[in-house]
């Protein structure tokens, strides 16, 4: 079909025009994180980064942020990968319940979660630990990781099955080499996404780990130089968030294709 010449001006129009709205806010924040901090002589500088990194402990910080993410995304997709496997090719008792309660779980605002959290963790002597953040970010992770998977085995021709189990496989075996090697755009997808999550995840670690500053994570960091009281120079706080938002974006550059190809087939293959 031949586009006209005006539609395909006026599409590149709206497009850039999107994409400048979308870059903006951080190409601001990078310019402002540039400028001289407060008594600097001027000019582009990086003393910003370098008073944000001693001032926020960042260095502890991306270290704890990166153990945490890392750990709830692999067990996760784990977990997600043989529950998804169970609930989409076995007749599991209480399948339709065990959805629901999953459905429920992913719709269920987190915040009303906390407080219990809080108690329990408590009860445990667990609050100010590392597993006070991973635990519970596995458990709210895992109603979206079980759908999703479930939903891309459902979408497996049954013909695909039949012929692992001719072959003489069990299930497990099935799982592994007939299902998991073609399931790679899906796990990616969602392994990107439960890091994105995890990785800016602030109010549970702004209430279980409050008084520990070796296992706080960067959005805790960066929240240090909220408030006049602590830092008011608007180079240091740019500055500060470059370094939160840094990891983020290098992961984006790197798993774009596969998080955007996920995506857009709705995680079926």
């Amino acid at each position: 079909m031949r586009i006209a010449r005006s539609e395909s001006i006026a599409t590149h129009t709206l497009l850039v025009l999107a994409s400048v709205v979308a870059v903006f806010p951080l190409a601001s924040i990078v310019v402002s994180s540039l400028h001289g901090v407060a008594g600097s002589s001027g000019g582009l500088t990086f003393d910003g980064y370098s008073t944000a990194w001693t001032q926020g402990r960042f260095g502890s910080a991306l270290l704890s942020s990166a153990l945490v993410s890392v750990t709830v995304v692999v067990v996760t997709v784990v977990l997600a990968a043989l529950a998804g496997y169970a609930l989409a090719t076995m007749r599991v008792p209480g399948g339709k319940i065990i959805v629901a309660l999953l459905l429920l779980g992913l719709v269920l605002p987190y915040e009303v979660t906390v407080l219990p959290l809080y108690e329990l963790l408590t009860g445990w002597h667990l609050i100010d630990t590392y597993w006070a953040l991973i635990l519970p970010q596995i458990a709210l992770s895992v109603p979206l990781g079980v759908l999703w998977m479930r939903s891309f085995f459902a979408s497996v021709p049954v013909e695909l099955m039949e012929a692992a189990r001719i072959d003489g496989t069990s299930r497990l075996q099935s799982l592994r080499l007939v299902l998991l090697p073609i399931a790679g755009p899906a796990l990616t997808t969602l392994g990107t996404v439960l890091f994105l999550f995890t990785w800016n995840e602030f109010l549970l670690a702004l209430i279980l780990v409050p008084d520990n500053p070796s296992v706080q994570t960067v959005p805790l960091a960066l929240s240090f130089f909220s408030g006049a009281a602590r830092s008011s120079d608007p180079a240091v706080t740019a500055a500060a968030a470059v370094l939160v938002a840094l990891p983020v974006l290098l992961a984006y550059v790197f798993l774009q294709r596969r998080l955007i190809s996920g995506l857009t087939e709705g995680a079926v293959k």
